[in-house]
């Protein structure tokens, strides 16, 4: 008797996992649906984005790496720093809408609402890791070697999927009940990016506290001296990204328990 508690809880761990996977699976492959290029076009955005700000910023503007970084090759310098807010941006952005797409599987069945935003994030992941290998192969070939610390960055992707899905949860919930939520989202995201130190890593004294308190800063500094450099990571930047991303997936997870009571009246 003591037993059935426990083949239960296993049974429902492997219930939930495969419905994940099932998910996972499902949103990455409707993202390219009737597509003739298929997930190849996931990176074609980016590319012709990056390549833009390298003709833009270095050959038109004269641009250069700022001093003291890792490398002075402006396009790893740019693609290191972009590549994990890509994969944030990606994630928020296709959350916001992802119940409302979902509304069936909310309103019809007993559906763990959840796992939605979960899902994307493991379904930009799979994007996300094969961008990396691209811009792996780009250290290889332009600096040259490759770091041990290179093996942390699971640590930095899982901290920033935590802070992906914590808010994810929230602007996900938030969407059901008022559309613009989205859109608020977009404006919120563009702002963002540009106070996260992709291009230039030093701000003025008077905006310095936004690399204090953004947590993208220390996830585009880590990503960067991972793949260029042999630094060891600061172990005060591990706890801070830690601190950040635990925090804000409770938090998150939280609101999005109290908001989705409500999910099949309203969709």
């Amino acid at each position: 008797m003591g037993s059935v508690p426990g083949r239960h809880f296993v049974r429902n761990f492997v219930t939930k996992r495969h419905l994940l996977a099932q998910l996972v699976r499902r949103d990455f492959q409707q993202r390219f649906v009737g597509s003739a290029g298929g997930w190849l076009w996931g990176f074609v955005q980016p590319l012709v984005l990056l390549l833009s700000w390298v003709f833009v910023f270095q050959f038109c503007m004269g641009a250069k790496v700022p001093a003291g970084e890792a490398t002075d090759n402006y396009v790893m310098f740019l693609a290191c720093g972009y590549l994990p807010f890509l994969l944030f941006q990606e994630t928020l952005t296709r959350c916001a809408s992802s119940l409302v797409d979902n509304a069936n599987l909310i309103t019809k069945t007993v559906f763990p609402a959840e796992f939605i935003p979960v899902a994307v994030f493991l379904s930009t992941l799979v994007q996300h890791l094969l961008a990396l290998s691209i811009v792996l192969a780009g250290v290889f070939f332009w600096v040259g070697h490759a770091s041990p610390w290179m093996l942390t960055l699971p640590f930095y992707m899982l901290a920033l999927g935590l802070l992906a899905v914590g808010l994810g949860w929230i602007v996900a919930g938030l969407q059901v009940y008022l559309r613009d939520t989205a859109q608020v989202l977009t404006l919120v995201l563009t702002f963002w990016f540009w106070m996260t130190p992709i291009f230039i890593t030093k701000y003025p004294a008077k905006v310095s506290f936004v690399l204090k308190w953004n947590p993208l800063a220390y996830v585009v500094r880590a990503y960067r001296d991972r793949l260029l450099s042999s630094r060891v990571p600061a172990v005060e930047d591990l706890v801070i990204v830690a601190l950040y991303s635990v925090t804000v997936f409770v938090a998150g997870g939280l609101l999005f328990r109290q908001l989705k009571r409500g999910f099949a009246d309203v969709l």
